[in-house]
């Protein structure tokens, strides 16, 4: 062996030796484990062939799973929840099918909406009865659920409490002393909030600072 050969096979001994898993030969460096038989090449991980993966697509809603998933976002009215399946592009037997289901079950019952509707309007926003009234129609609730609903809403809370407090909401944002023309513009966005306009006219005048100027405005101006 040459002086070469020597030294590399020092060389390979000692990696070996700090290998216990590893066999010595004179032709290679530690490549032959225990045994006798030599590793298979390992690929490196760029190397190795990509499987693509399969793609399952889940299985479509049905009509009835879509109608439970908007519930589940926020109430709808029968006829709000129709048209936003018929947008869906979901059959109209379907749809029949599903709104029966959702009431049978509960879930869909305009009675209901509409008392908590205008209960939640009344009370948290105070909104006066004409506006109350507007908002169950622009949901398109059932019309023989909106009257008795509005009903219950004013025995719940005090229309004239709701404009006192409407009315020290908008006062804040005033500077006084106002003027005709500023007084009209309160009193039309309270008539705007559902208040009648004899009633917006008394809470007015009853104000120290807004009777003077109050005295001559048209309470015919004020409607709608």
């Amino acid at each position: 062996m040459t002086d070469g050969g020597a030294v590399a096979a020092v060389y390979d001994r000692r990696i070996c030796a700090e290998n216990p898993g590893w066999a010595f030969t004179a032709t290679t460096l530690c490549q032959v484990p225990f045994g006798g038989h030599r590793p298979p090449p390992q690929r490196s991980s760029l190397m190795r062939s990509k499987t693509p993966r399969k793609q399952t697509s889940a299985p479509p809603e049905s009509p009835f799973e879509t109608a439970l998933r908007y519930l589940g976002n926020r109430s709808y009215s029968v006829a709000e929840l129709k048209q936003k399946l018929r947008r869906k592009q979901v059959p109209a037997a379907a749809i029949d099918e599903t709104v029966a289901r959702l009431k049978q079950l509960g879930f869909l019952d305009d009675r209901r909406l509409a008392e908590h509707y205008a209960s939640s309007l009344a009370r948290n926003r105070a909104f006066g009865r004409f506006r109350v009234e507007r908002e169950l129609k622009a949901r398109r609730v059932d019309p023989r659920a909106v009257q008795p609903a509005v009903e219950q809403a004013f025995r719940e809370s005090d229309e004239k409490a709701l404009l006192e407090r409407a009315l020290d909401q908008k006062m804040r944002g005033l500077r006084l002393p106002l003027t005709r023309i500023r007084l009209f513009s309160l009193c039309a966005s309270l008539r705007r909030r559902g208040f009648k306009s004899d009633d917006i006219m008394k809470a007015v005048r009853a104000r120290p600072e807004l009777a003077p100027v109050a005295e001559g405005v048209d309470l015919e101006a004020l409607e709608e």
